[in-house]
């Protein structure tokens, strides 16, 4: 019999992707991978730290597993593995924690499945989290989580990512190519390029600072894989994010016209207190560019809400700049404190309540930016990518400018690209449409 394992991702596509590879890892070692919600030998939980309340949530799903199997052997790995190895390791059920450099050799690490009487410890010091293992995830068929980069050296004053994940290192060109070829050979259609800080993209590919390829040289070569249908970057840093990348990604045969760049605040005061590494007239710039050379392009920000130190003044400068920036939608993040980080020992402390009303403003100015996005492209005429799931009776998709779109289920759609023309916004909120040609022909 086949020794059973189930996985729980807690956080970002990074996250996702790294844990497909080592689901994959294990299947090559004689397991069989199931649902979380079922039966297994073992239970791997990969941990985030950006996450708020990210004990409470992982004792959470420790006593899933155990309800399930009480006898099963506990892995807790991730970014919050690497940060707080003793927290988890006491949480009762936890066997194994393994940290930053371990976590892909875990297979190194279990003998015979049997419970320990305390959660083991295998982590490293941050330092030593200097070499790059590239992963990618499939999830549904029809899109694939690329990891091209890994680590970060900005030293952003709320982020624990770099001690988390440690420094700014990346994939060969070659085999993100290589990758890229094996996963579009599977049939899947949309690859979306995943990492800590893509836009470092070169910086350490061969175990130096020196960039032997930069994202743009990354860019243009994934254009020339043959099979890839659609390429999608994920989030970048508005100071990385080049004009030359924007002007390729308009006139590419494979990259969508979607980006998503991280704002965090629109009051250069508070950018500072960040030490984030632009200011608002770079970002203008930045949207300015997309918008000359994609006018369709969907625009995404994330922004952090009551930062140490944010006053009304400088949240209302953030709502106004963000109200008048001609962008789709905004991931909002309330503030919350990390250890060993500049933010958390910083005055100007913002209120609990306060911080959640300017989330819940935010995220009000969210929906009508992305109601105003989706009414502009009422009638236009755009390509579809049809997801697998039966999600009450529709079957969902996106839109190469990332317009969520749905129809009553259809199996005979899962998977496929379809020309369609967007007619109208329906009572949820999505862009219902009428066909164009069944499947496009690629």
């Amino acid at each position: 019999m086949k020794k059973k394992v189930a996985f729980y991702t807690l956080g970002c596509k990074l996250n996702f992707s790294e844990t497909s590879t080592i689901a994959r890892g294990f299947e090559d070692e004689g397991f069989q991978r199931v649902d979380f919600s079922e039966m297994a030998d073992m239970y791997v939980i990969n941990t985030c730290s950006v996450t708020e309340n990210a004990d409470k949530r992982f004792k959470n799903i420790v006593k899933q597993a155990q309800k399930v199997n009480p006898d099963a052997f506990v892995a807790a790995i991730g970014c919050y593995a690497q940060l707080k190895p003793e927290q988890l390791a006491a949480v009762d059920g936890v066997d194994l924690v393994l940290g930053a450099t371990e976590k892909f050799k875990i297979t190194d690490y279990i003998n015979d499945l049997s419970k320990n009487d305390f959660g083991e410890i295998h982590s490293c010091e941050i330092e030593d989290a200097d070499f790059y293992v590239g992963s990618y995830a499939i999830g549904d068929r029809t899109r694939a989580f690329l990891k091209v980069q890994d680590g970060c050296d900005y030293k952003c004053t709320y982020c624990t990512i770099p001690l988390a994940r440690g420094i700014s290192r990346s994939d060969t060109l070659q085999n993100v190519l290589d990758n890229a070829a094996e996963i579009s050979a599977q049939g899947i259609k949309e690859i979306v390029l995943t990492g800590v800080n893509i836009g470092d993209y070169g910086k350490g590919e061969f175990g130096n600072k020196k960039h032997e390829h930069t994202f743009l040289d990354l860019v243009k070569a994934l254009d020339t894989v043959e099979g890839i249908h659609r390429l999608r970057i994920s989030s970048i840093e508005p100071n990385l994010l080049k004009n030359e990348t924007i002007d390729f990604v308009s006139k590419s045969n494979t990259f969508v016209p979607h980006f998503h760049i991280p704002l965090q605040s629109g009051s250069d005061a508070i950018l500072k207190l960040m030490r984030r590494r632009y200011l608002t007239n770079l970002y203008i710039d930045r949207v300015a560019q997309i918008r000359r050379t994609m006018p369709d392009a969907c625009i995404g920000v994330d922004v952090i809400v009551g930062f140490p130190g944010e006053t009304n003044e400088h949240f209302l400068e953030t709502y106004h700049f963000l109200n008048e920036l001609d962008i789709s939608y905004l991931h909002v993040f309330t503030y919350s404190e990390r250890d060993n980080t500049v933010a958390a020992e910083m005055e100007g402390v913002v209120p609990k309540n306060v911080r959640n009303k300017r989330s819940k403003m935010l995220r009000g100015l969210s929906v009508k930016k992305r109601r105003a996005f989706y009414e502009s492209q009422i009638g236009t005429h755009r390509t579809v990518l049809f997801e697998g799931e039966n999600k009450e009776g529709y079957i969902h998709g996106f839109t190469e400018n990332y317009v969520k779109v749905r129809t009553p289920w259809d199996p005979a759609l899962v998977n496929t690209l379809c020309d369609i023309r967007l007619t109208e916004i329906d009572e949820e909120g999505m862009v219902r449409f009428e066909f164009v040609a069944s499947e496009v022909s690629l």
